[in-house]
């Protein structure tokens, strides 16, 4: 006889079994390689919101839906940010060291919190975003990306992964929280290890807490105009703790989200005729295009981390108190309920949920926006003769419950001379390895917040579609 437990009714594990004979796990190899697929399957087996399994095979459910996307998102008297009230976690069914560790442990930070707690500390980070000015931000990519466009072009061949997409977020970023310029260039490298889980993330781990710990002492003692000085003296008087905490979410946050987006943008200008075609005809600009990505391609796939505050009823389904909630974000951006023709245009539709929504909806979008933006614009002008050097089918991802990254975008174009190229700067001895072929680009220097430059248009998409 079986010893195992029948799950209780109502439970995610209970629905499943009754409908499908079992659950989806979303960390299992067919999440992994076709996510988007696993969803319409779960979507046509169970509607808008469908039992699955998370690491370790812990219950949870997926919301597939548009409009359930944004009820759970917008409704936090429902459906918390807090994980400490997870009910398998209260009853000792997760272990202790569950790769879901990062993301169900609480910390005292806005995107862990509700109420007048999460609005005092969300108030000091959007409000100290908000003090950038957006050409200056533009300014510093545009910097970073000639500097990585320097690197490559007199190769005729590069990654733009490893030596584009994966590098200039975190510059650019490094630079509007305050590390110093000493420390841009490492924690570049750092942050991809630690997200990477290799055998030396923790050690990268401990030094980027160490780089950002050291950063709020300074801050304290000489503010100027970044990021850490403006948490430190925002009116909600952040703990040292907090401030430490949320310029860590906001480091490695913009920096695997912005990532993603540019590389997701370049792999569809160099593989998908459709978006060529509206390209070439002047239907779209690169802030559209973007948008466009956002919709079908979005950098986070899914987020973890709602759980039911009480009994309640999503999509159809009976969730109880203390069950886990996944907002679906990619799976929503192709409910079929308002995209019935996914070949369809969205342009100026920016109702996608690529950057959540609600009270906990993404704070620094329109700086991630900018970097990718002005990121691409400067590579595609520079080298508005990249080709895919692979077959499109040759192009692989690594895949978590929450997003897919692209591991490689391999490109030839014709090499050009780069005059007084900076060399590349080694690792100063002693900071841990990181994988192989991580370009360490030069040191940063000091830029002036300024005016950047006056957009351009499309003139250079055209360059790369050969029509100009």
């Amino acid at each position: 006889m079986s010893t195992t437990p029948t799950p209780p009714p109502e439970c995610p594990a209970h629905a499943a079994a009754a409908t499908s004979g079992g659950l989806y796990r979303l960390h299992g190899a067919e999440a992994q390689a076709d996510p988007l697929a696993l969803y319409e399957k779960l979507r046509a087996e169970h509607g808008p919101v469908a039992p699955v399994l998370v690491s370790g095979d812990l219950p949870a459910w997926l919301v597939l839906g548009h409009r359930e996307n944004l009820d759970v998102a917008r409704t936090s008297s429902r459906f918390a940010r807090d994980p400490r009230g997870w009910r398998d976690m209260r009853e000792g069914r997760v272990p202790a060291d569950t790769p879901l560790g990062p993301m169900v442990s609480w910390v005292p930070v806005c995107n862990f919190t509700d109420g007048p707690v999460h609005e005092r500390l969300r108030a000091a980070v959007v409000e100290s975003l908000a003090r950038f000015d957006k050409r200056g931000i533009r300014r510093y990519v545009t910097r970073f990306a000639n500097q990585l466009v320097d690197q490559i072009a007199g190769e005729g061949y590069a990654d733009l992964v490893s030596a584009f997409s994966d590098q200039l977020p975190m510059l650019v970023m490094t630079q509007l929280i305050g590390a110093p310029d000493e420390h841009g260039p490492l924690l570049v490298n750092a942050a991809r290890d630690m997200l990477q889980g290799t055998e030396t993330a923790l050690q990268s781990d401990r030094y980027v807490t160490a780089t950002l710990e050291q950063l709020v002492v300074e801050r304290k003692a000489r503010p100027v105009r970044d990021l850490a000085s403006w948490l430190i003296e925002h009116p909600a008087n952040l703990s040292d703790t907090e401030v430490l905490m949320h310029l860590r979410v906001v480091l490695i946050a913009a920096y695997e989200t912005t990532a993603n987006l540019i590389a997701n943008t370049l792999r569809t200008v160099l593989t998908d005729p459709r978006f060529r075609a509206s390209l070439s005809g002047g239907h779209m600009t690169l802030p559209d295009a973007l948008e466009q990505v956002l919709w079908d391609d979005p950098p986070i796939n899914t987020i973890i981390g709602r759980w039911a505050t009480g009994d309640t009823l999503l999509g159809g389904r009976q969730v109880k108190a203390g069950d886990m909630i996944l907002l679906g974000l990619a799976a929503g951006n192709a409910d079929p309920q308002i995209r019935p023709d996914p070949e369809a245009s969205v342009h100026g539709n920016r109702s996608h949920l690529a950057f959540s929504s609600g009270p906990h909806e993404c704070p620094g979008q329109d700086i991630g926006r900018a970097i990718a933006d002005t990121g691409i614009e400067v590579l595609l002008d520079r080298l508005p003769d990249l080709q895919l050097a692979v077959d499109a089918s040759e192009l692989q991802w690594r895949g978590t419950l929450m997003s897919r990254h692209l591991l490689s975008l391999p490109v030839r174009f014709a090499p050009r001379s780069v005059p007084n190229a900076q060399p590349q700067v080694e690792q100063p001895a002693g900071h841990p390895e990181h994988p192989e072929h991580v370009f360490v680009p030069p040191q940063p220097t000091a830029a002036p917040v300024v005016p950047g430059r006056r957009r351009r248009g499309v003139r250079w998409w055209r360059r790369l579609l050969g029509i100009g």
